[in-house]
Protein backbone atom coordinates (compact mmCIF):
# COMPACT_ATOMS: atom_id res chain seq x y z
CA UNK A 1 0.00 0.00 0.00
CA UNK A 2 1.31 3.53 -0.33
CA UNK A 3 3.03 5.25 2.15
CA UNK A 4 -0.03 8.21 1.56
CA UNK A 5 -2.81 5.53 2.12
CA UNK A 6 -1.03 3.99 5.71
CA UNK A 7 -1.04 7.74 6.88
CA UNK A 8 -4.44 8.11 6.23
CA UNK A 9 -5.08 4.07 7.90
CA UNK A 10 -2.54 5.25 10.87
CA UNK A 11 -5.45 7.68 12.70
CA UNK A 12 -8.16 4.52 12.03
CA UNK A 13 -5.93 1.34 12.05
CA UNK A 14 -2.40 2.22 13.37
CA UNK A 15 -1.90 -1.71 14.92
CA UNK A 16 -2.72 -2.77 11.27
CA UNK A 17 -0.42 -0.54 9.27
CA UNK A 18 2.60 -1.34 11.79
CA UNK A 19 1.67 -5.01 11.28
CA UNK A 20 1.76 -4.67 7.28
CA UNK A 21 4.97 -2.57 7.64
CA UNK A 22 6.19 -5.80 9.15
CA UNK A 23 5.09 -8.12 7.59
CA UNK A 24 7.36 -6.29 4.66
CA UNK A 25 10.32 -7.82 6.16
CA UNK A 26 13.50 -6.66 8.44
CA UNK A 27 14.79 -4.22 6.08
CA UNK A 28 16.86 -1.42 7.69
CA UNK A 29 16.83 0.56 4.77
CA UNK A 30 13.27 1.12 4.79
CA UNK A 31 13.19 2.60 8.00
CA UNK A 32 15.79 4.64 7.53
CA UNK A 33 13.97 6.19 4.58
CA UNK A 34 10.91 6.70 7.20
CA UNK A 35 13.21 8.30 9.34
CA UNK A 36 14.81 10.80 6.89
CA UNK A 37 11.15 11.18 5.62
CA UNK A 38 9.82 12.39 8.23
CA UNK A 39 12.76 14.78 9.67
CA UNK A 40 12.60 16.11 6.15
CA UNK A 41 9.12 16.78 6.47
CA UNK A 42 8.98 18.30 9.95
CA UNK A 43 12.20 20.64 8.62
CA UNK A 44 9.76 21.79 5.76
CA UNK A 45 7.11 22.72 8.43
CA UNK A 46 9.54 24.88 10.05
CA UNK A 47 9.72 26.96 7.34
CA UNK A 48 6.98 29.22 7.78
CA UNK A 49 7.30 29.84 11.63
CA UNK A 50 11.06 30.71 10.66
CA UNK A 51 10.23 33.27 7.75
CA UNK A 52 7.65 34.97 10.50
CA UNK A 53 10.18 34.88 12.72
CA UNK A 54 12.87 36.24 10.15
CA UNK A 55 10.63 38.90 8.85
CA UNK A 56 9.08 40.60 12.09
CA UNK A 57 12.91 40.41 13.72
CA UNK A 58 16.36 40.95 11.34
CA UNK A 59 18.21 40.48 14.49
CA UNK A 60 18.91 36.69 12.53
CA UNK A 61 18.75 36.15 9.17
CA UNK A 62 16.04 33.73 7.68
CA UNK A 63 19.30 31.44 6.02
CA UNK A 64 20.86 30.98 9.11
CA UNK A 65 17.36 29.64 11.41
CA UNK A 66 17.04 27.36 8.16
CA UNK A 67 20.64 25.98 8.87
CA UNK A 68 19.94 25.89 12.41
CA UNK A 69 16.35 23.73 11.96
CA UNK A 70 18.37 21.79 9.24
CA UNK A 71 21.01 20.80 11.35
CA UNK A 72 18.56 19.86 14.25
CA UNK A 73 16.14 17.83 12.06
CA UNK A 74 18.94 16.42 9.51
CA UNK A 75 21.17 15.19 11.70
CA UNK A 76 20.77 15.54 15.53
CA UNK A 77 17.43 14.32 15.45
CA UNK A 78 17.28 11.74 13.40
CA UNK A 79 20.58 10.23 15.81
CA UNK A 80 18.01 10.94 19.38
CA UNK A 81 15.43 9.10 17.84
CA UNK A 82 17.71 6.14 17.22
CA UNK A 83 18.52 6.43 20.94
CA UNK A 84 14.81 6.88 22.22
CA UNK A 85 13.28 3.64 19.79
CA UNK A 86 16.46 1.80 21.67
CA UNK A 87 15.36 2.72 25.02
CA UNK A 88 11.69 2.66 24.09
CA UNK A 89 12.55 -1.32 23.18
CA UNK A 90 14.55 -1.70 26.69
CA UNK A 91 11.95 -0.44 28.56
CA UNK A 92 9.07 -3.12 26.71
CA UNK A 93 11.67 -5.82 27.61
CA UNK A 94 11.77 -4.71 30.83
CA UNK A 95 7.79 -5.28 30.74
CA UNK A 96 7.95 -8.17 28.77
CA UNK A 97 7.93 -7.30 25.21
CA UNK A 98 8.49 -9.72 23.31
CA UNK A 99 9.73 -7.51 19.96
CA UNK A 100 12.95 -6.32 18.47
CA UNK A 101 15.10 -3.43 18.52
CA UNK A 102 13.98 -3.25 14.83
CA UNK A 103 10.06 -2.99 15.58
CA UNK A 104 11.04 -0.15 17.85
CA UNK A 105 12.66 2.00 15.62
CA UNK A 106 9.83 1.08 12.54
CA UNK A 107 7.10 2.46 15.16
CA UNK A 108 8.50 5.56 16.19
CA UNK A 109 9.93 6.30 12.90
CA UNK A 110 6.67 5.52 11.06
CA UNK A 111 4.91 7.63 13.83
CA UNK A 112 6.41 10.49 12.66
CA UNK A 113 5.97 10.03 8.95
CA UNK A 114 2.09 9.57 9.99
CA UNK A 115 2.07 12.72 11.93
CA UNK A 116 3.48 15.08 9.25
CA UNK A 117 0.76 16.21 8.23
CA UNK A 118 -0.39 16.99 11.58
CA UNK A 119 3.27 19.05 11.84
CA UNK A 120 3.04 20.49 8.93
CA UNK A 121 -0.68 22.24 9.77
CA UNK A 122 0.87 23.23 12.69
CA UNK A 123 3.80 25.13 10.85
CA UNK A 124 1.72 26.78 8.26
CA UNK A 125 -0.45 27.39 11.65
CA UNK A 126 2.60 29.34 13.19
CA UNK A 127 3.29 31.11 10.18
CA UNK A 128 0.36 32.59 8.88
CA UNK A 129 -1.22 33.05 12.60
CA UNK A 130 1.53 33.27 15.14
CA UNK A 131 1.82 32.62 18.81
CA UNK A 132 -1.94 31.79 20.54
CA UNK A 133 -4.92 29.41 21.36
CA UNK A 134 -4.98 28.17 17.62
CA UNK A 135 -1.29 27.43 17.79
CA UNK A 136 -1.68 25.76 20.82
CA UNK A 137 -4.49 23.90 19.76
CA UNK A 138 -2.85 22.58 16.48
CA UNK A 139 0.54 21.79 18.88
CA UNK A 140 -1.70 19.48 21.26
CA UNK A 141 -3.15 17.44 18.36
CA UNK A 142 -0.26 16.70 16.13
CA UNK A 143 1.53 15.94 19.53
CA UNK A 144 -1.23 13.85 20.51
CA UNK A 145 -1.67 12.21 16.72
CA UNK A 146 2.19 11.13 17.12
CA UNK A 147 2.32 9.55 20.57
CA UNK A 148 -1.08 8.04 19.53
CA UNK A 149 0.16 6.29 16.38
CA UNK A 150 3.58 5.80 18.21
CA UNK A 151 2.28 3.78 21.27
CA UNK A 152 -0.31 2.01 19.47
CA UNK A 153 2.91 0.93 16.95
CA UNK A 154 4.92 0.12 20.25
CA UNK A 155 2.06 -1.88 21.67
CA UNK A 156 1.86 -3.81 18.41
CA UNK A 157 5.90 -4.47 18.08
CA UNK A 158 6.78 -5.58 21.46
CA UNK A 159 3.17 -7.35 22.32
CA UNK A 160 1.40 -8.74 19.07
CA UNK A 161 -1.71 -10.11 19.51
CA UNK A 162 -0.82 -12.58 16.09
CA UNK A 163 2.01 -14.28 15.34
CA UNK A 164 3.62 -12.02 13.63
CA UNK A 165 7.21 -11.99 14.24
CA UNK A 166 8.99 -8.48 14.68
Amino acid sequence: MSIVADIVRSYVQPRAVIRDRLAEGQREDRALMLLMLGCGLVFVAQWPRLARRAALDDAVPLEALLGGALMAWGVIMPLALYGIAGLSHLVARALGGQGAFFGARLALFWALVAAAPAWLLYGLTAGMIGSGPALSIVGFLAFAAFLFVWLSGWVEVEWPRTSVAS
